[in-house]
């Protein structure tokens, strides 16, 4: 189905918004749809701009223009020409302030721009040592007869140089027109002179090259009549304006350039002559849609808009992307920091945020976002209350395991250590080296008692290990306490402050370190340099315990040896029951030095046994939990930033000029692309308020069964009934194209009727040949 067309109102404000989005400065960050026209130096563009403006272009042949130029058409009953200067993206505020002052109007009498393109060349600071600039020209030339239209003229292609150019400024004009033409949204305008070999010209090769299934080039060609009749030249030609050699879906134009005999003639007389050119010889064969400035117009008019309807829900996607860019950006670099009063608010807030992150996480409250999931590793490492709780944890199992220098088993193999990093040894082993260690360290003690110093010395001896095992705890929660400082610094503040602010916590931290180191040195000395001390009751019973298991097992044994254990029934007659009495209640003469022995051996055990308690307590509060963890929301409060001078502050947090040139960008960026945003849901609300219309004239009365029929709007404004589906395609100017979007974006609109109220969805189409269609 042929594409409708839209009313030439909606047509006109449809370019005028976009021409709104480019004035707003989004094309240094999106593109824009736009028609971009290339061609090689003298192939005749100049003259093609002309013919469709009625502007007098400078047309010197083999001289390269230095910038892009903007020529915006548009139809008014107020004629006039305004020339004005779109500055380049590479000028600073001061620059651009000075080149938009650059504002002329044209007379109308004799529309010619070339003296003010000249004194645009010296506004712009074109010279010899800089020949290009990014600035862009902009024309506006309003009046009855335009057409609404926007082109870009780019500056020629060529090779070699002459004196008024070098051939080194040639790789600086075809990077200049490759950017444009490589942009998705732009419509390619590629001129060719009939004059010059089709295949020797450089728009050709790029148009092939950066739209190679000419889905977005119209080839245009120019100077037909310079070619000999019936000339193989000609008839090539007229095959290509006929779209049968090179083939674009856009198709070809062809035009009749002003020579230079007529060059002062008027617009009217160039259009009769170029007329009548085309009515005779083999160029009449061609159709006379595809001829002539006449024709050109509306075709390029026409293209353009399908070309913005249907790059335009893609084109809002992307503004409000870039939109989300900057706004994170913006969050990245924070707020500005380049006087002191701002560097120490910037500073206070991000020691607040600090703070209660600090506090939460020691705290054991993960309900903000920063914690993240506790399923994942850096959420886990993120909640140092519950790593420090592991870590004590696992600290009481290594002193509990690993802990005691020596495990002392018994001599049936009983009590393993539990860990094979402990060395073992029997208990008749150990009594006997105890034994022996008594003997060289008596004193004025009886016999079969013992000095109460040697429990000491046997008890420092086993707890050597407590001092590794404490400092492998306090090294892992140190670091681990560091690490969730790092990353609540990242969390808070911007990035270029994060190491100068992580340093000032990090010494702060390592003051709590030594603070602990120094804590861990006074706990652990009463063990490992003073004697035993305790007044805990469970020392006598421990000492009970480790004696009664070890009767136990001897009395164990000397039953079962005294009395077969195989038998079935354990019979006791008189004298098997008068032997056991004796087994209970026997006191065997023992060795005096063995028996003291075993009692230091028993209290060193018991004494350990206590003291292993006390000691991972007391590391575990009063080191860990009172120097450390408790310190650590304090450690970059607002009292430490009171004791911060000015140079200090700004030591910390001073903006780079870097980061104030970056924060620049994006603000101005996220005000060009807010505005542009607005824009478009101006154009979405227009369009959507179109196409209601249409629905709303075409539903029926309620009470009829017939399917509501579906309407157009032509270009006359009247209403015409459409079968099923209305859809705004994509139009060549001369043969419509249409074809269903391949996604959509659906904006439900609720349009009310006295008796119901019926809903319509409009769909936005994105991928070529379909711009706006709804079911």
């Amino acid at each position: 189905m042929a594409p409708i067309e839209l009313q030439s109102n909606d047509h006109r404000n449809l370019l005028d918004i976009v021409d709104k989005l480019r004035l707003t400065g989004i094309t240094r960050y999106i593109d824009l749809p736009q028609i971009v026209v290339c061609g090689d130096q003298s192939a005749g563009k100049s003259s093609v701009l002309e013919a469709i403006s009625g502007i007098r272009f400078p047309t010197k042949d083999n001289l390269c223009t230095r910038f892009a130029t903007e020529l915006v058409l548009r139809r008014d009953e107020n004629a006039g020409v305004k020339v004005s200067i779109i500055p380049g993206s590479n000028r600073d505020d001061h620059e651009k302030q000075r080149l938009s002052e650059f504002s002329h109007e044209v007379d109308m009498n004799s529309p010619d721009i070339g003296g003010l393109i000249e004194e645009a060349k010296q506004v712009m600071g074109l010279s010899q040592t800089k020949v290009f600039s990014s600035d862009v020209l902009r024309v506006k030339f309003q009046g009855v007869n335009q057409p609404h239209l926007t082109l870009v003229d780019l500056p020629g292609l060529f090779r070699a140089g002459s004196r008024e150019q070098s051939e080194h400024e040639a790789p600086i004009v075809h990077q200049m027109v490759r950017g444009y033409m490589e942009q998705p949204r732009s419509i390619i305008l590629a001129v060719v002179s009939a004059k010059s070999d089709f295949a020797l010209q450089e728009v050709t090769k790029y148009a092939r090259e950066l739209d190679p299934d000419g889905m977005r080039t119209l080839g245009l060609i120019t100077k037909p009549d310079t070619l000999s009749k019936d000339s193989d030249s000609e008839v090539a030609y007229i095959a290509m304006a006929q779209n049968k050699d090179v083939v674009f879906r856009l198709g070809w134009h062809v035009l009749r350039n002003r020579s230079f005999e007529t060059r002062d003639v008027s617009a009217e007389a160039r259009d009769v002559e170029e007329t009548r050119f085309f009515e005779s010889g083999a160029w009449a064969s061609l159709n006379p849609s595809t001829v002539g400035i006449r024709s050109l117009k509306p075709r390029l008019s026409n293209i353009i808009r399908d070309q913005i309807l249907q790059h335009l829900p893609s084109l809002h996607s992307d503004v409000l992307s870039g939109i989300q860019d900057c706004e994170l950006r913006l969050k990245q670099l924070g707020e500005a920091r380049s006087t002191p009063y701002e560097q120490r608010r910037h500073l206070q807030r991000v020691s607040w945020k600090f703070s209660v992150l600090m506090k939460a996480s020691v705290d054991g409250v993960y309900s903000d976002a920063f914690f993240g999931h506790a399923k994942t590793e850096e959420g886990r490492r993120k909640r140092l209350r519950a790593v420090v709780q592991n870590g004590l944890e696992d600290f009481a199992e290594d002193v509990r395991i690993k802990g005691h220098a020596q495990a002392i088993t018994e001599d049936d193999g009983e009590h393993d250590s539990g860990s094979k990093q402990v060395s073992t040894i029997t208990r008749t082993a150990y009594v006997a080296s105890v034994k022996e260690l008594m003997r060289h360290n008596r004193g004025i003690e009886l016999s079969g008692t013992f000095n109460p110093s040697i429990i000491g010395e046997l008890f420092r001896e086993q707890c050597q290990p407590w001092r590794e095992i404490v400092a492998n705890v306090q090294n892992s929660i140190l670091q681990s306490t560091r690490w969730t400082a790092r990353a609540i610094v990242e969390e808070v503040a911007v990035s270029d402050t994060v190491d100068a602010i992580f340093a000032l916590v990090d010494r702060a931290i390592e003051n709590l370190g030594r603070n602990v180191n120094t804590k861990v040195e006074e706990l652990l000395r009463p063990y490992l340099a003073g004697h035993p001390i305790t007044y805990n009751h469970y020392l006598i019973s421990n000492v009970q315990h480790i004696q009664a298991d070890r009767q136990r097992r001897a009395l164990k044994e000397k039953i079962q040896n005294e009395f077969n254990p195989s038998r079935a029934a354990f019979g006791l007659n008189d004298a098997d029951l008068s032997r056991l009495i004796n087994i209970v209640v026997e006191r065997e003469e023992a060795d005096m030095g063995d028996y003291a022995s075993q009692l230091a051996v028993d209290y060193m055990q018991a004494y350990y046994k206590v003291a292993m308690k006390n000691c991972v307590d007391d590391v575990s509060i009063h080191a860990i939990e009172e120097q450390l963890v408790r310190n650590l929301p304090p450690v970059f409060n607002s009292d430490v930033l009171e004791k911060l001078d000015d140079a200090q502050v700004a030591n910390l947090v001073a903006e780079k000029q870097s980061s104030a040139i970056d924060r620049a960008h994006n603000e101005e960026k996220l005000s060009n692309l807010v505005k542009a945003s607005q824009e478009l849901q101006r154009l979405d609300r227009h369009l959507l308020q179109l196409h209601v219309i249409e629905s709303h004239e075409a539903i029926p009365d309620i009470n009829e069964q017939s399917e509501p029929q579906k309407t157009g709007l032509h270009t006359d404004g009247h209403l015409d009934h459409l079968p099923s589906n209305l859809s705004v395609g994509v139009s060549t100017g001369v043969d419509a194209v249409t074809s269903p979007p391949s996604s959509a974006v659906e904006a439900e609109v609720d349009v009310g009727y006295p008796a119901q109220a019926m809903r319509k969805k409009l769909k936005k189409g994105r991928q070529s040949g379909g711009a706006y269609s709804y079911d």
